[in-house]
């Protein structure tokens, strides 16, 4: 049987409120909540073991393509349809995937419990200062495309669950497991005392990416753009590098990503 079907026909309906205007919402943050847009990143958010929907909002000519999503699933989430006229005027533009989630994560895990339940063979991916939302987005994906066992962020990144960087990930961060590392929190110690070999990225490693075979359990630390990691991480760390072509030195962080991880998906 299909779930029930709640139509809106008024913009201003209390029960699509957190709906309302998603581009301003992007800015000021929606409480823990965040946004699913388009039918990828939907199926993703129905389907994860660690978020959970709170309310779908469809177009009316985009509801056989809901039904087809949700399957036999049994979803307690509300789910509203709309003429999209009304859909634009909701979200505050015109949506042209015509089908939103909003959803939250089910638990917030610390990095201390989300490395000591990783198995024996491991690969984390570390971010440090990454601000961008795109680069966030394609470091996730790049995490669930290659194998990753999980991510952690220091606490200068930015979210992972902002609404683009969940787009540019194609719903990979609702899928992902990941955890913010507390402010001071020592990220190399932590990654050692749990097994981890520490791989640091950077132009200047002192060794090629491809001379390097993964151990059992490996974390690959990613700077942003520009800065790079600090030297105190870097010195503490054993340092690779990818060489390029004609002496130049600069990848997309994302890509670096994409790089690292396939090698040490081959290597295991």
């Amino acid at each position: 049987m299909p779930p029930p079907f709640s139509p809106i026909a008024d913009p201003s309906d209390p029960r699509v409120e957190p709906f309302l205007q998603v581009r301003e919402r992007d800015l000021v943050g929606r409480q823990g909540l965040f946004v699913a847009e388009g039918e990828v990143v939907l199926r993703h958010l129905l389907a994860s073991p660690l978020c959970e929907p709170l309310a779908l909002l469809a177009a009316r000519d985009r509801v056989a393509r809901l039904l087809d999503l949700i399957g036999e699933q049994t979803v307690a989430a509300p789910i509203y349809v709309a003429e999209q006229g009304v859909m634009d005027a909701i979200v505050g533009f015109p949506i042209h995937r015509g089908l939103l989630g909003v959803g939250r994560r089910r638990e917030t895990p610390s990095a201390e419990t989300l490395l000591a339940g990783l198995g024996p063979r491991s690969v984390v991916v570390v971010v440090h200062g990454i601000g961008n939302h795109d680069n966030m987005g394609g470091i996730f994906r790049n995490a669930a495309a290659f194998g990753a066992d999980a991510l952690l962020l220091d606490p200068s990144c930015c979210d992972p669950l902002y609404r683009k960087a969940i787009r540019v990930s194609v719903g990979a961060a609702l899928i992902q497991p990941f955890a913010r590392l507390a402010p001071g929190e020592d990220m190399v110690a932590l990654l050692e005392r749990h097994g981890f070999e520490v791989l640091a990225l950077s132009p200047s490693g002192a060794e090629t990416l491809q001379a390097y075979a993964p151990t059992q359990r490996t974390a690959i630390i990613l700077g942003a753009e520009g800065p790079g990691l600090p030297e105190a991480i870097l010195a503490r760390c054993r340092t690779l590098r990818i060489p390029m072509a004609g002496g130049f030195d600069s990848l997309n962080v994302a890509t670096t990503s994409g790089v690292v991880l396939h090698h040490l998906a081959a290597g295991r």
